[in-house]
């Protein structure tokens, strides 16, 4: 296995730009750091590219195995001072792998008979569409849709903060108009969240074919949905601020539904 000791190495030069939206895309490659992480894309057949390991840190992951199928000629070995200088987060495994990114169209998408879906209008911060990703895996929700986004799927502090769950949850990514269609086309009611809305969203029921839709926290919805949506429902405040995070609004409602539902 090479080992890359320079951090004027090439491939650890590229590590750095893959940081960037339009490199990512450019070379249709992404940047994924942890053990369990790499786990669960190879689970959902993820293609991998080529995986750095720094044997220093890797020796201490609880997920030593997961090299075991991956080919020893894209393996490179990485001293601690360039991983250190490749890594996104603290108390790392060792492990960091470039990987080519999957299609996400409404089409790859495989409902059951009675679905729940969260869909995100224009969300744009990475830690909140992580976050999101985190409450649709422990709620087992559907699918994400993410509509006219301005933060990359891909993004490495997105993938860091859904702590894998961007392989665990079904995810597409369109615009708004073709998800509406897509929700008529499903016959899913949607829901949409805001805050001038006269519907407590605990009254409303869920327990059919549903679909919550969320806006960003600086401006909420656009009229888009406020005009198109089946119904508007809020949640209660009782603050002297009226906004809460939107991965935490995402939380709330979803739960609501899967009490309803039986969880």
């Amino acid at each position: 296995m090479e080992r890359i000791t320079s951090l004027q190495n090439n491939r650890i030069k590229n590590i750095v730009k893959l940081s960037k939206a339009k490199e990512r895309k450019a070379q249709n490659l992404f940047i994924l750091e942890g053990a369990r992480e790499l786990t669960l894309a190879l689970s959902v057949g993820y293609v991998i590219d080529s995986v750095f390991i720094c044997p220093e840190l890797f020796d201490k992951t609880d997920y030593p195995q997961v090299l075991n199928t991956i080919s020893d000629d894209i393996k490179y070995e990485v001293s601690e001072q360039v991983f250190e200088k490749i890594a996104y987060r603290e108390g790392s495994d060792g492990l960091i792998t470039l990987v080519k990114p999957k299609s996400h169209t409404l089409s790859d998408l495989k409902l059951n008979d009675n679905p729940f879906i969260i869909i995100l209008e224009a969300v744009e911060k990475p830690g909140n569409l992580g976050a999101i990703l985190r409450s649709a895996d422990a709620a087992q929700v559907d699918a994400v849709i993410i509509c006219d986004p301005l933060t990359d799927i891909y993004n490495p502090n997105a993938i860091r903060s859904s702590v894998g769950c961007i392989f665990t949850v079904p995810t597409a990514i369109c615009s708004s108009d073709e998800a509406l269609i897509w929700l008529k086309a499903n016959k899913i009611k949607s829901f949409a969240a805001e805050l001038q809305a006269s519907n407590w969203y605990h009254e409303e029921n869920y327990t059919q074919p549903s679909a919550i839709v969320m806006g960003t926290e600086a401006d909420g919805l656009t009229s888009f949905w406020l005009n198109n949506a089946d119904r508007r429902i809020k949640i209660p405040m009782r603050g002297k601020i009226d906004s809460l995070n939107v991965s935490v609004s995402t939380a709330v409602i979803t739960f609501e539904a899967m009490r309803q539902r039986g969880f």
